[in-house]
């Protein structure tokens, strides 16, 4: 991939280049109809995450709309749209990170579902299975690549459990077994957002909320964040729910798309769906 490539958003040439404003105004064309039905076929008619109908936002602001969202086990979704959409407002709604104004928040497959709206964040990391893994620079320095891996089990009943969860992500990444005493602050781009990602793993989550994987990483570092996300659904069946500012990438990536403008989905779609529309690639993908 290009660095040209790995720019996502506007990544064609000047002329192509149009402000945030202008672009959300001409995203919000995009708009069709998506029912709940539309979902829900995407999802395989059995999601394990759902969002229904969400308006949430921060203090008095809402940001989400009437906002819903489908995913089934196993499955990997990403979000792209305009800055200022509501994306990463979506992933902090999931979380607990916002005042939820309607609506509902369930988890949990074939029809068994339970409402998880108002849990707190280490609620639905502990009971519910969701980890939420943030954009950038969110490591503890000056501690070692180990110790890091013992604060993501800071929720499990014994620190040994938490440090033969440790072992197991080191067995799985010699890449940081390898720099497991050293501290964290050394570590290159690409080993710090493995060790975010590692991190969540000790608490061993069913989903994966991802934000922003490839922000300031350099393109053979985005491929392998990108193949280690991959291995984690494929491999163990985990559902990954991502804001990925590489539209393109994010969308090859994932088995479903959806588009937000302004806090609403004006667009849901298989991700190659998505790629090779003509307006998503005018807008989104530098086309």
């Amino acid at each position: 991939m290009s660095a040209r490539e790995a720019l996502g958003y506007h990544a064609g040439g000047i002329e192509t280049v149009i402000s945030v404003e202008e672009v959300n105004r001409q995203a919000g064309r995009l708009r069709e109809p998506v029912s709940v039905e539309r979902l829900a076929a995407l999802a395989r008619n059995d999601p394990h995450l759902e969002l229904d109908e969400l308006t949430a936002g921060y203090g008095r602001m809402e940001v989400l709309y009437g906002f819903n969202l489908k995913v089934a086990r196993g499955q990997s979704l990403c979000l792209i749209g305009p800055n200022g959409a509501g994306k990463s407002t979506v992933l902090h709604s999931i979380y607990g990170f916002t005042r939820i104004f309607g609506g509902a928040i369930r988890v949990g497959p074939n029809g068994v579902t339970a409402d998880i709206t108002h849990s707190s964040p280490n609620e639905k990391l502990g009971r519910s299975g969701i980890a939420y893994i943030l954009q950038d620079k969110s490591i503890f320095p000056d501690m070692t690549v180990e110790e890091n891996l013992w604060m993501g089990g800071y929720l499990l009943p014994s620190r040994a459990l938490a440090r033969e969860r440790a072992e197991k992500v080191f067995e799985r990444y010699e890449r940081l077994a390898a720099r497991r005493r050293h501290p964290a602050r050394v570590l290159s781009g690409g080993e710090r957002r493995l060790l975010e990602i590692s991190r969540a793993l000790v608490m061993e989550p069913d989903i994966l909320l991802v934000d922003e994987p490839s922000i300031g990483l350099e393109p053979r570092f985005i491929d392998m964040v990108f193949g280690i996300l991959q291995d984690l659904q494929r491999e163990e069946g985990k559902t990954i729910v991502m804001v990925e500012q590489n539209a393109k990438r994010g969308l090859e990536f994932a088995d479903i798309g959806y588009v937000l403008v302004s806090g609403e989905l004006v667009m849901a779609a298989p991700g190659r769906e998505l790629l090779e529309n003509p307006e998503v690639g005018r807008l989104f993908l530098g086309g």
